[in-house]
């Protein structure tokens, strides 16, 4: 996967919920809003199979767990960041790699 593609499939996904969301009644603070209140919930949900993975849940609960659960968490809360930075004009790549420079100058 490239970022141009990743790129490509975030467009889509928020035009898909703008559709499905009646285009958030055209106010981009409500949907900013939406997005952040989603990421949290997702990382909730990673937190839960994060929890899990290291075997500190019920046992009930780690018996329901598949074994694909944690990563698609971590690719839900991915796909959430990446639409909210989307929709508060954050280049993604742009920003990736000024810190992924900075973080290689630390010694």
């Amino acid at each position: 996967m490239d970022f141009d593609r990743l790129k490509k499939f975030i467009d889509e996904q928020d035009i898909k919920l703008d559709k499905l969301y009646n285009n958030f009644d055209n106010d981009q603070q409500k949907k900013n809003l939406a997005y952040a209140v989603k990421l949290t919930e997702e990382v909730g949900e990673l937190s839960d199979e994060i929890l899990a993975y290291n075997s500190f849940q019920r046992q009930e609960k780690l018996d329901v767990k598949g074994k694909d659960d944690l990563g698609d968490e971590f690719a839900d809360v991915m796909l959430v960041l990446l639409l909210l930075m989307k929709n508060m004009d954050i280049d993604m790549e742009k920003v990736l790699n000024k810190k992924m420079a900075k973080l290689e100058k630390r010694k």
